[in-house]
């Protein structure tokens, strides 16, 4: 027929290799292109949240918020201190970086940051 192939769902795959936001399916970002990543989260105007869950647990919709979000936070040093501080105090847990877009009353981006180690 085609050459498309379809792919393996994220179900079928270890834990530590399942695909999450859109980002997962890139090589993971360098210090620079996260940085980067952040800058567009304030440039936007919009409110930085952090969120940590277990590799295992991934797939839920529900993850653990750290903290709460960083209303009005522009400084990307600032961010990216809290996202060090949450991996640090869970480094067994994926951690991943939201932009809370206020005036849609979503997140206009998402993105993890860390990958957590498989049990």
């Amino acid at each position: 027929m085609s050459d498309v192939q379809d792919y393996e769902s994220s179900l079928s795959q270890p834990a530590i290799s399942r695909k999450f936001e859109t980002f997962s399916y890139l090589p993971p970002l360098s210090a620079e292109s996260t940085r980067a990543q952040i800058q567009y989260i304030v440039d936007n105007g919009w409110n930085p949240g952090i969120e940590h869950t277990e590799p295992e647990h991934a797939i839920s919709n529900y993850w653990y918020m750290w903290k709460l979000p960083l209303f009005g936070e522009t400084d990307v040093d600032v961010i990216l201190a809290e996202i060090e501080a949450c991996h640090k105090a869970h480094p067994n847990n994926h951690v991943r970086l939201l932009g809370y877009n206020n005036f849609t009353q979503s997140a206009g981006t998402a993105m993890v940051i860390y990958r957590g180690k498989s049990v």
